[in-house]
């Protein structure tokens, strides 16, 4: 029995997809009609939470594996309260159910110099800690930026030919597609061999700058468009104003503070720390549509 949380969520419905046909499935999900009609009644679904004490208790009962990913919320009065409170229930319930493995999405940092004052990421690795000394066998996704986040100013790029964020334009780094992200997950959850705790790295197939991916969603599309680096005060007014609390804003920025001073640069690139979604290929299948989409 494989546990999946966020079954309706960008990177957990994938995970769902690849596991569900070839062990039975659980998963927990706060609105059921979400799910993929041509899914729902293929798996046993447990309504509410993973971040409630009874919800996790109920669902981890006779799991083997549990894919765990801590959803995103703005609206936190703080970081612990968005990732190490919402995951002691969880830990709680592996421990009194005997679940021997737990895959979680994660974040690259740990080891570098600004691993301890990287807002989000500092929370994620803490959080990560609570799955390693509870006993249970526990693989952490080390995950850079996604490329998937791009697709999210498909509008701004279609009506403006820019999308933004707060890392330099020139700055390479690497990226990984959401996609890559799920069969890494799905390895894992299917393989019953692993135990102990350690860090899976998923770093897409090369380092790239924002200005580089500028000029590839350029050819892409067939028309040009740049990346504008912002300011971490304006990054941070724009999320206030879309309703994040303080504390989650100021974690994002610290978060990007962190990135630009080398915090997605401790893994070494390797044939198994690479995976193979390029960002053209990327670009091709997903952002591609998502602007048509946007356009129509």
């Amino acid at each position: 029995m494989i546990i999946i949380t966020t079954p309706t969520g960008q990177i957990g419905r994938q995970v769902l997809q690849r596991v569900v046909d070839h062990e039975p499935v659980r998963v927990i999900a706060r609105d059921p009609g979400k799910l993929p009609a041509e899914l729902r009644d293929r798996v046993e679904v447990i309504t509410g939470s993973h971040g409630d004490r009874a919800t996790v208790q109920h669902a981890f009962e006779g799991a083997d594996a549990v894919f765990w990913l801590i959803p995103p919320n703005p609206r936190a009065d703080s970081l612990q309260a968005a990732y190490a409170d919402f995951t002691r229930p969880a830990v709680e319930a592996l421990r009194d159910h005997g679940v021997p493995r737990v895959v979680g999405v994660s974040a690259l940092g740990r080891g570098t110099a600004v691993a301890g004052r990287a807002g989000l990421v500092t929370a994620t690795l803490a959080a990560d800690d609570l799955f390693g000394a509870g006993g249970t066998g526990y693989r952490a996704l080390a995950l850079p930026s996604f490329m998937d986040n791009v697709a999210r100013q498909a509008a701004s790029i279609r009506d403006r030919g820019v999308f933004t964020g707060p890392l330099p334009g020139d700055r390479r780094d690497p990226a990984c597609a959401t996609r890559d992200i799920a069969d890494a997950a799905a390895r894992l959850l299917l393989d019953r061999t692993w135990d102990g705790v350690a860090e899976v790295p998923v770093l897409g197939p090369e380092d790239l700058s924002a200005d580089e991916q500028a000029m590839i969603i350029s050819d892409v599309l067939g028309r040009p468009v740049r990346y504008q680096q912002v300011s971490d005060d304006a990054y941070r007014e724009v999320m206030i104003k879309s309703g994040w609390t303080p504390a989650m804003a100021d974690g994002m920025v610290e978060m990007a503070q962190a990135k630009r001073t080398g915090l997605d640069r401790g893994v070494v690139r390797t044939p198994e720390t690479s995976s193979p979604t390029t960002f053209r290929q990327w670009c091709e299948e997903v952002l591609k549509p998502a602007v048509l989409i946007q356009a129509g």
